[in-house]
């Protein structure tokens, strides 16, 4: 019996991959098209947002207060926010959009999900370790103090971003006031996010509030892992992970439920 199960196993995780791939480059090919430099603008174009922001920032002369480079300040910040708003933003058309790929037996709408959580992920984690080494090497941004602490922020965020994505792309099955009401509570959620600003530098009471917010302890993680000590971190991985986890149920709940309702 055992015997049977691990080769029907492997089969189906090989057919799983092989339906990945297919969606993936679909979806590379469809958003930069054929071209190789199409596929670079799945860095380039965060990268180039962040690069944007870094120096209107620093145009402006906003120093913040603190010992912390204004242009590491900004790629540690928005670099991030891409992360999980881009995730959620690409995820919320994708059912409608590929709809018609649903007819396949091997493709599923998670499939179709994470396709598209996988891209945005990748883009931004290929943008932030490009500007970190450009802005690294001529100065302008410090080595971590602590790598393994940036990366599981980072992997933190990712997570957050993962399962968040998941609730706002299955949730538009149920209706499209979902993907709207979405769109204006990122443009809110940004300047509550930890991008623009570190947990000490507020009050006490705005604290605890900011705090409630999941994707804030992880970018208070990724600085700590950057910058060390330079300024007191404010952050419980603990808090975070219950956060993502129960986001991640939630948002495969309304994944399944929204294979169901799919009308072709």
């Amino acid at each position: 019996m055992s015997t049977e199960t691990a080769p029907s196993l492997l089969h189906s995780l090989g057919i799983q991959r092989r339906v990945l791939h297919a969606l993936l480059m679909r979806e590379i090919i469809t958003r930069f098209g054929r071209e190789n430099l199409g596929v670079l603008w799945l860095v380039a174009e965060p990268m180039l947002f962040t690069l944007g922001v870094a120096t209107l920032w620093t145009a402006a002369g906003l120093h913040h207060g603190s010992p912390i480079p204004i242009v590491a300040f900004a790629v540690t910040g928005y670099s991030s926010v891409l992360m999980w708003r881009n995730s959620a933003n690409r995820s919320g058309g994708a059912i409608a959009q590929n709809k018609q790929l649903l007819f396949h037996r091997n493709v599923r709408v998670l499939d179709v999900l994470l396709t598209r959580i996988a891209l945005e992920i990748g883009g931004a984690t290929g943008s932030f370790i490009v500007l970190s080494f450009l802005f690294t090497f001529v100065g302008w941004m410090p080595l971590p103090e602590d790598l393994l602490k940036v990366l599981c922020g980072w992997r933190m965020l990712a997570w957050f971003g993962a399962s968040l994505a998941l609730v706002i792309g299955a949730g538009t099955a149920y209706s499209e006031i979902v993907e709207r009401l979405w769109h204006p509570a990122a443009y809110l959620l940004f300047p509550l996010s930890g991008a623009a600003f570190m947990v000490d530098w507020m009050p006490a009471n705005a604290q605890k509030v900011l705090l409630l917010l999941p994707m804030v302890h992880g970018v208070e993680m990724l600085r700590e892992g950057y910058f060390g000590s330079v300024v007191p971190t404010h952050y419980d991985v603990g808090y975070m992970a219950s956060c993502c986890l129960v986001l991640s149920f939630v948002g495969l709940y309304f994944v399944r439920q929204a294979s169901r309702r799919v009308e072709f």
